[in-house]
């Protein structure tokens, strides 16, 4: 059987109506709303979702993805993320449950947007994510319905891929 063997983790900060519980504000990109953590594939299928206000640090939403990663895909072994989940809490939680989180950072001297290796595939799903307009911003009260939605989306990008290779 086929199965994931590494993963991608990274986490996006969405705009929540004033009215949406559970929002936070996210003081490096000046945004009031939710932050979601995301583990992908090296391929950008949706591993893992987690939702968090905005004010969570990366790493700290990261946890609860890696202890539900663990647990429903057994055979992952490595993770890739950018420098926001490079703290000690976070590597030992992984390293107890026998992941290995890669740390993949800019080139020493690198100016400007270049693509990272690794990096783009998560990327590249939330931008899959915003192109279904529910997903671009958080309209949702509670975090197990936006949840839903994210499933959803994907989802539906999932079927779209097989019946249109």
């Amino acid at each position: 059987e086929a199965s994931p063997s590494a993963g991608v983790l990274d986490s996006q900060t969405v705009k929540s109506p004033q009215a949406a519980g559970g929002g936070g504000y996210d003081a490096a990109k000046r945004l009031k709303g939710r932050k979601r953590h995301i583990a992908v594939d090296t391929d950008g299928r949706l591993l893992m979702v987690n939702l968090t206000a905005a004010d969570v640090q990366d790493a700290a939403g990261a946890e609860q993805i890696v202890k539900a990663v663990r647990k429903r895909w057994p055979w992952l072994k490595h993770l890739f993320a950018d420098g926001a989940y490079d703290r000690g809490k976070l590597m030992s939680a992984a390293a107890y449950r026998d992941f290995v989180i890669e740390v993949v950072r800019k080139l020493a001297g690198q100016q400007g947007f270049q693509v990272l290796p690794r990096r783009w595939v998560v990327e590249r799903t939330f931008g899959w994510m915003t192109r279904w307009r529910r997903l671009v911003r958080d309209y949702e009260r509670r975090c197990d319905v936006s949840e839903a939605m994210i499933h959803v989306g994907m989802g539906a990008l999932l079927i779209r891929r097989i019946a249109h290779p």
